[in-house]
């Protein structure tokens, strides 16, 4: 049977089960959950496509700022529907402007929906997807300010237990980093030290920047403006950042930190460097790089240090424990032997992550075991935007002054120009 959720007012959720025409025949078209995707760039093709391979899911529904990214992805949809045996998206149930995405939500043919626009949306696109009854998997961060992971946290209490809401921190689904993360817990490397976190990236490439509309021009280059991606520690550092709240089972109580936008692209305002300080309860302290920049991709990891060991978690160069009783992940570390590459060795940390994270959301509104996962990512965030803040304000910064800051960051975009008259 498929719950669809209706809404008394914006605050109370209640539901009703209805069953679908021909459901009962159990075939794969009548179960299959009925997605939207709001916002149909690279990140959000890359999650609807691993949905498409390992779920049980139909896309129907699509909604974009821009017409020609809903062109360029149709073609990408319609194949992993097809792919399934499932119809092509409709035409009416393509939405383009900026009201795309209250269309798309107003749809009753859609289950479920993927948040993957641009970050300074997500806190108001998941407020609104919650009130249409949909369940949603929503990109990271869950916001770029202070502000907006309020109101994530407003939305996640009126959730009850109703809907499935996932945020997009898929790390905490990669096998190689739930085992560690075990043995962490376990008093594999005794009592937690210190911390040392880096992500060093390459740069994020230009789209074509000229002779359009500055606001058009922006969107299209979200992540290298503050104010739209929320910058690089909030948008990528990021990941770092909530597995380290995964290890020690808490947030930080303060940041200091320093950082800068040097040898950066001509257009945009984003820092692509951060040197963070962080201290959690108890008297933990960890250290935070996040570097954007060059042609080069460098290295992305998570180090504790402990009492009896070392716990250490790359991208690519491995997940392993030093210590008394070592313990390595089975991840190729550094580049990879023909041989390893033949026999099948895993080269990435991240070799089930999507897979395993797509699975969770989708079976959980399969089974009803509803998941709410927006305390955990808005956590994470926040502790991210500690940081950057810090950093920006070269200045020691607290948990609390930053809640008690209610910081909003005004996109200041002009939206509806680009509704079609």
């Amino acid at each position: 049977m498929k719950r669809r959720i209706f809404v008394k007012n914006a605050g109370i959720i209640s539901t009703a089960v209805i069953l679908r025409p021909g459901i009962v025949f159990g075939t794969k078209a009548n179960t299959a959950i009925r997605m939207g995707i709001i916002g149909c760039g690279g990140r959000g093709t890359a999650v609807i496509s691993a949905m498409s391979r390992y779920t049980n899911i139909s896309i129907v529904a699509m909604a974009d700022i821009f017409d020609d990214q809903l062109q360029n992805a149709l073609v990408k949809f319609n194949k992993l529907n097809a792919d399934k045996g499932f119809a092509e998206i409709q035409t009416s149930n393509i939405y383009q402007g900026s009201k795309a995405y209250l269309k798309l939500l107003e749809n009753k043919a859609v289950d479920a929906v993927l948040i993957s626009s641009p970050c300074y949306t997500h806190p108001g696109f998941l407020a609104a997807a919650v009130a249409a009854g949909k369940h949603a998997y929503c990109e990271k961060p869950a916001a770029i300010d202070v502000q907006g992971c309020k109101e994530m946290e407003s939305t996640g209490k009126k959730i009850n237990g109703k809907l499935s809401v996932a945020i997009g921190f898929e790390i905490r689904q990669a096998t190689p980093y739930i085992d560690m993360i075990r043995r962490i817990h376990d008093g594999a490397i005794g009592d937690i030290v210190s911390a040392d976190l880096y992500y060093f990236s390459s740069g994020v490439p230009l789209k074509p920047y000229r002779d359009i509309p500055n606001d058009e021009a922006r969107i299209r280059n979200h992540f290298h403006f503050l104010e739209l991606s929320g910058g690089i520690l909030v948008d990528q550092g990021i990941h770092m950042l909530d597995v380290c709240n995964w290890a020690l089972g808490e947030h930080p109580a303060e940041a200091v930190g320093t950082g800068g936008l040097k040898q950066g692209p001509p257009f945009g305002n984003a820092w692509n460097n951060y040197q963070v300080l962080y201290k959690y309860p108890g008297g933990v302290h960890m250290s935070m790089h996040s570097t954007q920049s060059g042609p080069v991709f460098g290295d992305v990891c998570a180090r504790f240090i402990g009492t009896k060991g070392i716990a250490e978690a790359h991208y690519n160069q491995g997940v392993f424990i030093n210590a008394e009783s070592k313990w390595d992940s089975g991840v190729v570390r550094g580049e990879a032997t023909p041989e390893q590459v033949a026999s099948g060795a895993f080269l990435s940390s991240l070799y089930n992550a999507d897979e395993n994270k797509v699975k969770s959301f989708i079976q959980s509104i399969e089974t009803g075991n509803y998941l709410n996962e927006i305390q955990q990512g808005t956590e994470s965030t926040l502790t991210a935007i500690l940081g950057r803040n810090a950093a920006e304000a070269n200045k020691k910064i607290t948990w609390d002054e930053m809640r008690l800051s209610d910081e909003k960051i005004d996109p200041k975009l002009n939206l509806s120009q680009f509704d079609k008259k």
